[in-house]
């Protein structure tokens, strides 16, 4: 990985827009700081595209396509996208999966959480659980004391036993059924929402990460930036970011915004 003060001055010039995680990208130990906002709202604020794409689930992207200085919002890891037309004012939700397919899988995964809480002591359901229409989020450390490497392969295991994808975030490991991800479903809203090729035009758009289930985007842009704390998954990442931020989590994100905006005058 390259610092970040490495990525040329005409690359950054040409960006259009800016895909971001949540959970230890923008927010700073749990929290969304002041700064981080505002960088959204700056870049909104100069004309670039600002989509944030998170395993957080649906309840919470409600709140965020509506309230937040996005575009639109990416969740639960690749499941669907939201964005508030402003011209009806409404939230309009785009699924993969019609209501009867989640309906059942969410079944299906009741089950799967049960048998992993049953088997590795120390997890926990994600607070945000009862928000979710797609996935089922285990937490390792968020609300709970931080688990060891080898309990959370064996929950990521179990999740694959019974068929589900599954990815480890900073917080949390999401299983879900289907072969989507936080990619495919950043593809198929640049094309449907802005007419966006994204295999052609990727380098037009930078993407910033920290933890393993955005291995398929730091693999996917030229440009994808990690901040600093990226580095606390080592070898457990699939795919490393082009390009590493001095500063942890949301600090490092606002470094991304003002080289972006800083370049572009």
């Amino acid at each position: 990985m390259k610092p970040l003060a490495a990525l040329p001055a005409a690359v950054v010039k040409q960006m259009r827009g800016v895909f971001c995680d949540i959970d230890d990208t923008l927010t700073s130990e749990g929290r969304l700081t002041a700064r981080a906002y505002a960088a959204l709202e700056r870049l909104r604020d100069r004309g670039k595209l600002v989509i944030p794409i998170t395993g957080r689930p649906a309840g919470w992207c409600d709140h965020i396509a509506r309230m937040w200085p996005v575009d639109a919002v990416v969740g639960e890891n690749g499941a669907f996208y939201f964005y508030f037309d402003t011209s009806k004012k409404k939230l309009v939700q785009r699924f993969l999966q019609d209501a009867a397919v989640r309906a059942d899988c969410r079944e299906t995964m009741a089950a799967v959480g049960e048998r992993i809480l049953r088997e590795v002591p120390g997890c926990a359901l994600a607070s945000d659980q009862r928000y979710r229409e797609a996935d089922l989020a285990i937490d390792y450390c968020e609300d709970v004391p931080r688990l060891p490497h080898a309990e959370v392969d064996r929950i990521v295991a179990l999740m694959r036993a019974a068929g589900m994808t599954a990815k480890i975030s900073s917080i949390h490991v999401n299983g879900w059924f289907g072969d989507y991800d936080k990619l495919g479903m950043t593809r198929t809203l640049m094309q449907e929402r802005h007419g966006v090729d994204l295999a052609r035009d990727e380098a037009r758009y930078l993407f910033v990460g920290d933890s393993p289930n955005d291995a398929p985007m730091f693999k996917f842009f030229s440009n994808s930036v990690g901040v600093a704390n990226v580095a606390d998954f080592g070898a457990r990442l699939d795919d490393l970011p082009a390009y590493v931020t001095g500063s942890r989590s949301g600090a490092g994100f606002v470094e991304v915004v003002d080289l972006l905006l800083g370049a572009n005058g």
